[in-house]
């Protein structure tokens, strides 16, 4: 772990919060409504009441307020008597809410990881690793989620009152008892899993095995089976649960939930938010049903609009198109979402245009991190905006569609997918972004059955020359290309290339294969 204070505002940032800590000064976490959000905002917090601070939550609503801190709710914090706010995921860009707050005399600290420019607004500091003026050994933490940056704040907001004497009638925080919130918002975050974070990953996972966070043992509870959770499950079952409060229901649930020490407060909210991402998959589904219907054709990039779509699904609804962005009318304009898929060099292209589009003028408010960013458009500038995209992208992604080639790390025939090596390559995890699971290819074998399951997940079992079956899953594939080729290919001959994974569901150590592509044997 790298010292915190390599990065710039580092010291500054903790020298203001420790004195607020110590002058018990009224402290208020600002955080975003995903689960970076919540979970930064619930370790500063966590920290900051087991230092004997005094300290409160505040989660914009994202229909009511949308993204990040706003002038008015930043002004009315001050005159609730708020001495101090940290913004955690979120800052940034916030220039007129900063001045804002500024102007009412409300202190300001920045805590985040999205794109910044040469411009900063105003604040007592701003930490970010990809701030443009960061020193190369600070900036090439640029991959940390901000719950990894909230933990480095806090780990020398400590450093600085033990030595200050703070800890000599009080017990000094177990800050390692936060790394299984770090581990969550991390790779709910999607952020790549090398260096610092595939270590908070790990050592996350191992303590949220333990269940002494109350929140996320009730959340685990409704979610995952009665196992010890894997990297995948932080992505999967814990993430879109704590994002649906911010999505369909109260933006704050996040966060009470992974705050709360009492386990029949946390059973509720954790049964809450489950409900709550039941009702999030029926609102996306008819979303994206609208958003494929509208034609695509061959463009760089996928542009999908339309009256009264739900703001919370927008981002979800983005990552489905194969790269684009998806924006739903509002009174003033277009609020939409942009999804970087694909290479790196053509989220880090995707990232400056949307930047540069901003610059110009096209974008209202517009800005993110390296794959996802929020947009803001006036009524009548959408067009204008589609057109500045594509030509802004038509070279790297033709570029990027030029290698199409599917990389494989190992060839095996069914009976040489067992529950053992799963088990194993499982082992070499976490995986993640920047860290993917093993590709598989397995092959020729006849599919002996296929059918859809849940909602558009296609199963198959398919058998080899050397007579062992094997259960394969294309999630979310029923009704694509890939989904209809498989169903049609029934009693034929295939070669398929995915990630080998245990089978939780069966009753007994298995495998499974988990497909993303296939070639059906003329």
């Amino acid at each position: 772990m790298p010292d915190p204070s390599i990065f710039r505002d580092m010291d500054s940032a903790a020298g203001h919060l420790a004195d607020a800590i110590q002058a018990g000064r009224n402290i208020v976490v600002f955080g975003d409504y995903d689960v970076d959000g919540a979970t930064s905002a619930a370790l500063l917090l966590r920290f900051i009441a087991e230092t004997g601070g005094i300290a409160s939550p505040y989660i914009p609503d994202r229909l009511l307020e949308g993204y990040g801190p706003s002038g008015e709710a930043l002004e009315s914090l001050a005159r609730a008597g708020a001495e101090l706010v940290v913004t955690v995921d979120c800052g940034t860009q916030a220039f007129e809410a900063l001045e804002r707050a500024q102007a009412a005399g409300l202190a300001v600290i920045v805590v985040d990881h999205h794109k910044a420019g040469w411009a900063l607004p105003p604040a007592l500091a701003i930490v970010n690793p990809n701030r443009l003026d960061e020193a190369p050994d600070a900036a090439a933490h640029g991959h940390l989620a901000a719950v990894g940056l909230a933990f480095l704040l806090a780990v020398a907001v400590n450093r600085l009152l033990r030595q200050r004497g703070h800890y000599a009638a009080r017990p000094e925080p177990n800050l390692l008892a936060l790394l299984d919130l770090v581990a969550l918002g991390t790779v709910a975050d999607v952020a790549a899993l090398k260096g610092l974070n595939r270590a908070f990953v790990t050592q996350g996972l191992k303590l949220m095995a333990r269940r002494g966070n109350t929140g996320l043992a009730a959340l685990l509870d409704v979610s995952t089976p009665d196992r010890a959770p894997r990297a995948g499950d932080l992505g999967f079952h814990l993430g879109p649960r704590i994002n649906a409060g911010g999505r369909v229901g109260q933006s704050d649930l996040g966060v009470r939930l992974l705050t709360t020490q009492d386990p029949a407060t946390a059973a509720g909210i954790a049964r809450t938010l489950d409900a709550l991402n039941e009702e999030r998959k029926g609102i996306e589904a008819a979303v994206l049903d609208q958003a494929l219907s509208q034609p695509q054709g061959d463009r760089p990039v996928v542009v999908a609009a339309g009256e009264g779509w739900h703001a919370g699904v927008l981002g979800i609804v983005a990552a489905r198109l194969r790269s684009g962005t998806t924006a739903r009318r509002s009174s003033s304009g277009w609020k939409g979402h942009w999804q970087r898929l694909g290479p790196l060099d053509c989220r880090r292209r995707s990232g400056a245009a949307v930047l540069s589009a901003r610059d110009q003028g096209l974008l209202v408010t517009g800005g993110g991190h390296a794959m996802a960013a929020g947009l803001t458009v006036e009524a009548g500038r959408l067009e204008a905006l589609v057109e500045f995209l594509q030509a802004a992208l038509a070279e790297p992604v033709a570029r990027a569609r030029q290698d199409r080639a599917l990389a494989i790390d190992v060839a095996l025939a069914p009976a040489g997918a067992t529950a053992d090596l799963a088990e194993a390559l499982e082992a070499a995890g976490p995986y993640g972004a920047g860290w993917p699971n093993p590709r598989v290819a397995l092959g020729p074998v006849r599919i002996v059955k296929a059918d859809i399951v849940g909602t558009d997940h296609l199963r198959l079992i398919v058998q080899g020359a050397d007579g062992a079956r094997l259960k394969a899953m294309a999630f979310r594939q029923a009704s694509t290309a890939l989904g209809v080729a498989l169903l049609s290919a029934r009693g034929q001959s295939v070669y398929l290339a995915g990630r080998l994974a245990q089978d939780d569901w069966s009753g007994g150590p298995m495998a499974e294969l988990h497909i993303e592509d296939a070639a059906v044997c003329s």
